[in-house]
């Protein structure tokens, strides 16, 4: 993440070359790491040498890049001849560039020692804004991968060996990926397969063990409220389910380890979930579990090969969280799950998923090209496909690439192998191509000798989209399907109908990634709601007038407008909007409860305890008990409610 002002700190180690020569610096390919790192909790200090091997990956290099977390100072850099190099750190995007002592050859392996150390608090800028992927404290520490808390390249596409070693501090231990060895307060941790291991803490006290649907889950909590035995017992329910979807897991036993409160919820490493304070506090999360675990699948044992193509890591991990809700609450979820994956989805129109690079690690806006529309790709290929090839296809991919790194074409080729049809046109235009089509249908009914003939045409705006599409013939009596391959932005169709047709429906089951005057609303304001959460009212207000725009008398817009006022202490705007949404279309229904328990608050701040209670009796009478709004209601029935602090 850049820093708000770009700082760059050179420090010159050794002079081996004229520091105004000329210099190559190529891509390199790290094969194994062999770390010491050893941990000072009372002085949140971390001390480490790391040796990388790699191999040059362009010719006469003279120079390589790597990452480091800006809180980590390197005090020296030398080759395999033991010679010190000149090193510069650029705090602008935690980058580390090594200057060899003479140029490299292509494909011939070199090795790298840094040794360097820095205290790590939890509250330094790092890598990934806003969140915590490194920090030591007095009752333990944490060290992720994406905090580069050792020199990384590649990352999150260049897979390695690691060799860690960490020195415990007294009454601690280590826990990490890999084979482990221990002696005295030294924990070794040894990877054979290429990955991305490395990601350690220490924790103190025993691990509760939980066997569930045959795994063994080692849980490492140490908060008092954690809840060690739910999260042991669902995650086991969880991997049980994701092996029937992915195949043979690549680990049997699993580490759950606690973390802190400014990381992220969870972080999947091999064989580990780290799951923040907050998160080990609360009830097992289907979702957080489905999202993260698929990871040991996607994202472990088979990872992207650049960040461009890691919608297949973050799509597959968001697809399964769909895939594990419909499998715990039946087919009943299937259209409200879909409908807000694809709104997510829409949300980020200004640039291809296969180009994901260009997104801040992280970001609501990584996360919904990668994640959310990396998963309605799956969801519409599931549909092309067809079922029974489709989870052929989820099997099969972690079997073939295990341990590799694979490309969409890599994808692409084996969903067409086993599809037995060609799918580069689908592949580009949902991944390589913006925008979604916005079907309009025409038709005539004409009565024949056996029935009824429906001629009409499908019209859309994408030149290059292609696709399958369901039509639903309404009937008198059962409706019929037929499915039409669209083709640009006119297609012609012609289906027979025994029954009289009332009406023709396009993509009726919503397979299709597409936009409608409901989308235009509900993208709207999901973009709105992600303006709010980070503070910024204004832009959310105006996203919220575009929905309205659109429908004016949606009530999840009012809703969120008259949210904003409230915290805004605009009261009587506030009030205004919590009745335009209860005079609304009610979508979602909660909207009316909690208008009225609003409404209330409001009455009791500016001292109109009657209408206040009227308001909450009100509340009360819609029997909707979302997000606990019965409790709410009847609670300020006995209490008036009090204006909170303002700063």
């Amino acid at each position: 993440m850049k820093t708000p002002v770009a700082r760059l700190s050179l420090f010159l180690l050794a002079l081996p070359l004229a520091f105004g020569q000329t210099g190559r610096t190529g891509t390199i390919d790290a094969g194994s790491y062999r770390i010491e790192a050893k941990v000072d909790l009372n002085e949140q200090l971390l001390r480490a040498t790391a040796e990388v091997v790699f191999t040059p990956e362009d010719d006469r290099m003279l120079s390589a890049n790597f990452e480091l977390h800006n809180a980590l100072n390197i005090t020296r850099v030398t080759d395999q001849q033991g010679r010190t190099l000149q090193a510069s750190k650029s705090y602008e995007d935690s980058g580390v560039r090594v200057t060899f002592a003479e140029p490299l050859e292509k494909g011939k392996p070199a090795s790298l020692k840094f040794e360097y150390e820095g205290r790590l608090t939890g509250t330094e800028e790092g890598p990934v804004y806003g969140i915590s992927f490194a920090a030591v404290s007095e009752t333990g520490a944490y060290f992720l991968y994406p905090a580069r808390w050792f020199p990384v390249t590649g990352y999150t596409a260049d897979r390695y060996t690691m060799d860690l070693t960490v020195e415990a501090p007294e009454g601690f231990r280590a826990v990490s990926s890999g084979l482990e060895k221990t002696e005295g307060n030294r924990y070794n941790f040894r990877t054979m397969q290429p990955g991305f291991a490395g990601s350690f803490a220490l924790v103190k006290g025993v691990a509760q063990r939980v066997s569930a649907e045959g795994f063994n889950v080692d849980v490492w909590f140490q908060d008092e409220q954690a809840k060690p035995r739910e999260w042991g017992e669902q995650t086991g329910k969880v991997m049980s389910y994701l092996s029937s979807v992915f195949g043979l897991p690549p680990v049997s036993n699993l580490l759950l380890v606690e973390t802190g409160s400014r990381a992220p919820g969870g972080y999947a490493a091999p064989g580990i979930l780290f799951l923040s304070t907050n998160q080990a506090r609360r009830d097992p999360s289907e979702r957080v579990l489905a999202n993260q675990l698929t990871r040991q699948w996607f994202g472990n044992l088979v990872s992207p090969v650049n960040r461009n193509h890691i919608w297949i890591a973050n799509g597959m991990a968001k697809y399964a969280e769909f895939l594990y809700q419909v499998q715990l609450n039946g087919e009943q979820v299937i259209e409200p799950e879909v409908r807000d994956l694809y709104v997510d989805a829409m949300t980020v129109t200004d640039a291809p998923v296969l180009q994901a690079a260009r997104y801040e690690d992280y970001s609501p806006e990584f996360f919904a090209v990668t994640g959310s529309k990396g998963a309605a790709t799956l969801h519409m290929l599931r549909s092309v496909m067809g079922e029974e090839k489709f989870g052929q296809l989820l099997k099969v991919a972690p079997e073939r690439f295990a341990n590799q790194s694979i490309h969409t074409d890599d994808f692409r080729k084996l969903a067409e192998e086993i599809g037995g049809a060609n799918y580069q046109g689908f592949f580009i235009q949902w991944l390589e191509s913006t925008g979604a089509p916005e079907f309009k249908v025409e038709y005539t009914i004409l009565r024949t000798q056996s029935g009824f003939m429906v001629r009409g045409k499908i019209n859309q705006d994408l030149d290059t989209f292609r696709m399958p599409v369901k039509l639903k013939i309404e009937t008198e009596g059962n409706p019929e399907f037929e499915t039409v391959e669209v083709v640009g932005p006119q297609t012609d169709f012609l289906v027979t109908s025994f029954g009289k047709p009332r009406r023709v429906v396009v993509d009726p089951d919503t397979n299709v990634l597409r936009m409608t005057p409901q989308m235009r609303v509900a993208v709207a304001i999901r973009r709105g709601e992600q303006f709010a959460e980070v503070g910024a009212y204004n832009e959310a207000l105006q996203e919220y007038q575009r929905a309205l725009e659109v429908n004016r008398i949606s009530s999840l817009a009012h809703y969120r407008v008259a949210e904003i006022f409230f915290l805004q202490g605009n009261y009587q705007s506030a009030a205004n909007e919590f009745r335009e949404a209860i005079n609304g279309d009610l979508e979602p229904t909660w909207t009316e409860v909690w208008s009225h328990i609003n409404l209330g608050k409001i009455f009791d701040i500016t001292q109109q305890r009657e209408r206040a209670i009227n308001e909450y009796t009100q509340a009360i009478r819609t029997k909707d008990n979302t997000q606990g709004a019965q409790e709410e209601a009847a609670k300020y029935m006995k209490t008036p409610y009090e204006r909170q602090g303002r700063g």
